[in-house]
Order: structure tokens, then sequence, then C-alpha cells
């Protein structure tokens, strides 16, 4: 039994590794299907509880992490997992937040930091990444 995203499921970003991660954002319903195995909610407040394992950093909406060492380690932790789990990436929209984070994910998984936010826009949403300071923030990650 597989436990990470059909490939073409709502949100689903494939990775140049083919890891999968379903960004979305929290004002919509889950969508239909599987449940995420593992989830990092980017939020200025602490998200409602779910049924799955979640992480929760603070994000405020238009910015960036409050805490930007614990967001690195949230995020090292979501890529890992997503190479054998189903990992869910969320804030309020799925946009800003979702695509910072995804464009983050995209430079752990070997995409060149000047290149992941456009890698982001191609394969998940041409919206990702609102703010200079958020493409910013993806260029000198991992750094």
């Amino acid at each position: 039994m597989t436990t990470t995203w059909e490939p073409t499921s709502e949100g689903v970003l494939r990775l140049p590794s083919g890891r999968l991660v379903r960004g979305r954002g929290l004002r919509r319903p889950v969508p239909q299907g599987p449940q995420p195995v593992f989830a990092l909610y980017l939020r200025g407040r602490r998200p409602l509880p779910v049924a799955w394992e979640h992480r929760w950093v603070r994000w405020p909406d238009f910015w960036l992490p409050s805490d930007r060492a614990a967001a690195a380690d949230a995020l090292r932790e979501a890529w890992e997992r997503a190479e054998s789990e189903r990992v869910e990436i969320a804030c309020g929209g799925g946009r800003g937040r979702t695509g910072t984070a995804l464009a983050c994910l995209a430079v752990l998984d070997g995409v060149p930091g000047d290149q992941a936010v456009a890698y982001v826009r191609e394969h998940y949403s041409r919206h990702a990444v609102e703010t200079p300071w958020q493409r910013r923030f993806v260029t000198r990650f991992g750094r």
C-alpha cells in the first residue's frame, strides 16, 4: 500500500526527485481522497486540530516565518518525510506561504535557489510566492 499522493491529485507538486507534496489553502475544504500522514501548517495563529500528525510554524500572512531556524527544520522534516509519506503544506490561501515553503522544498530537492520560485509557479500555481521578501527567502534558503 502506498502512502504517497497520486501525482494528478489537486494541489500536488512533483519535485525533481519524484517526491510528491500537496499544497493547499486552509480556508478551503480538505480535498476528497486520502488524508495526509504529516502536515506542515504555516499560520500566524495555531491551526485547528486535525486527525493526522502535524507541525505548526508561526508565519504571518504575506511575511516570513517568525523563527527561521525552526521553519528550516520543519521544512527539512517535510521534505524527508515526503519521500515515503503523504505530506501536506498549507497556509490560509495556499499561495504565498505555501508557495514559499514548496519552493524551499524544491531547493532541498536540488533546484537552485534562484530558480525554485519559477519551478513552483510552473508546477504548482502561477500565483505562488507573493512578496519580494518571500522570493528572497527562497533564494537564500539552505545557504
